[in-house]
């Protein structure tokens, strides 16, 4: 699931907010896991630095990237519960801030997927093959492989 990064408006993030969380609710009721790749702060109280989803609306997420805004860069979530969320629940966690030398996201890429399903700023992408996620807690690192070519990272 991908917000879209070039078309998202701050004003809207409510309504982001509802589009995923319906999307984790169908991808919930076919047992499936994701991928969520968000712009901003995910579940943030302020809906100006993010969107504001509770944990039960993006649980199904297997692993979940935060994106800088296009515009203006926010700091990565800090709360304590979601931190203690991701932990518990084994949940894979990437800030991504090309601008500050944080990583990069193929949004070109990302754009040119067809949708299964889209609502709003919201895309819901199936692929044939899995996505492949590589991470090092330790060294802070990690890579997120298109379906089926080993090569080619979204975040890193």
């Amino acid at each position: 699931m991908v917000v879209d990064f070039h078309r998202f408006e701050r004003g809207r993030s409510q309504e982001v907010a509802e589009a995923v969380a319906d999307f984790n609710t169908k991808l919930a009721l076919e047992n499936r896991t994701y991928v969520l790749i968000g712009v901003g702060r995910l579940g943030s109280n302020d809906p100006w630095l993010g969107i504001p989803v509770e944990w039960d609306e993006i649980s199904g997420a297997r692993v979940i990237v935060e994106a800088g805004f296009r515009d203006f860069r926010v700091t990565p979530s800090q709360g304590s519960h979601f931190f203690q969320n991701l932990m518990a629940f084994q949940v894979g966690y990437f800030t991504v801030n090309p601008d500050a030398g944080e990583g990069s996201i193929d949004w070109a890429w990302l754009t040119a997927q067809p949708a299964a399903e889209e609502r709003g700023y919201v895309r819901h992408l199936r692929f044939n093959e899995p996505l492949l996620v590589v991470m090092n807690g330790k060294a802070r690192e990690g890579m997120i492989f298109k379906p089926g070519s080993g090569t080619g990272a979204l975040p890193a």
